[in-house]
């Protein structure tokens, strides 16, 4: 039996593996959910840690960890915050911008297919009624944008 939860999620795992699919053929195979996961809720002026967490739905502990696998990466910098030298910011690198953008066009790549697949019609009804659905999520909203 369907329901909607395991419809969507499976939609939703489809989807994620393309993308995942499309960076390692770009030459990003160290990509993973968690990285992208990061990276959709950093800002490109750069972004607190705890903020980072709670966009997120994260533990401080659960995002350093993450932070420290995308600096390895060389995605990301951690730098002092000016306004509390105490709190730490991170930033995309120059290497994580490049990714960024890789990832844009995998990301636009997938959705292409999918519209494909689909039907232009289909998807851009599913996408206004998901959008309807889902509105904007509190944890992204609060940057006033969702990506």
């Amino acid at each position: 039996m369907h329901n909607a939860g395991r419809v969507l999620g499976n939609a939703l795992t489809r989807f994620e593996a393309r993308v995942l699919e499309l960076m390692a053929q770009a030459g990003h195979a160290q990509t993973r959910l968690p990285h992208i996961n990061l990276t959709r809720h950093l800002d490109l002026e750069g972004t607190r840690i705890t903020v980072l967490a709670q966009r997120a739905r994260m533990t401080n502990a659960a995002m350093t960890e993450l932070i420290d696998q995308c600096e390895a990466l060389g995605l990301v910098v951690r730098l002092s915050d000016p306004a509390d030298r105490r709190a730490r910011i991170v930033n995309f690198t120059e290497a994580g911008r490049l990714w960024l953008a890789v990832f844009a066009k995998a990301l636009k790549k997938a959705e292409r297919e999918l519209f494909d697949e689909i039907g232009d019609e289909a998807a851009a009804a599913l996408f206004n009624a998901l959008a309807g659905y889902g509105g904007v999520v509190d944890s992204i909203g609060a940057r006033g944008k969702a990506n």
